[in-house]
């Protein structure tokens, strides 16, 4: 009887982690990581590559993704109500939620970040992210 022998070589995805720091705990309500591509920065979540959801138990928590591309860009939100969705202050425009994004870019009085200055490269992302939530 001859047997033959193959070896299998694993082909897993590259795992990558974001570090998410300055978490205001005491705000209680969930830690949501998002991963994007271009298409629905930063607010559309249903567009999200990927989405990580924790407890906001620490003030800093540990998220780990799989992903491939050549670029992506990451939103934090801390979604203090757990409705998924940033939560306005009184004007309609301001967040009311503490939020965070790739190369510390932060909401300012023209809208939200873009994905061009958001987005970080796949060397940059396997090395690991770092992301402090900004709050209002």
């Amino acid at each position: 009887m001859q047997t033959n022998t193959v070896n299998a070589q694993s082909h897993s995805t590259p795992t990558f982690t974001v570090k998410v720091t300055n978490i205001d705990k005491d705000r209680g309500g969930n830690i949501m990581v998002m991963l994007f591509s271009q298409d629905g920065f930063p607010k559309v979540h249903s567009k999200a590559l990927s989405i990580q959801t924790h407890k906001a138990e620490s003030s800093e928590l540990l998220f780990s993704f799989e992903q491939t591309l050549e670029e992506i860009a990451v939103k934090v939100l801390h979604d203090e109500n757990e409705d998924t969705k940033v939560t306005k202050n009184w004007t309609g425009i301001w967040p009311k939620d503490g939020l965070g994004f790739t190369n510390q870019q932060k909401v300012t009085l023209t809208g939200p970040p873009n994905y061009k200055n958001s987005k970080v490269s796949k060397a940059q992302y396997q090395k690991g992210l770092f992301i402090a939530v900004v709050y209002p």
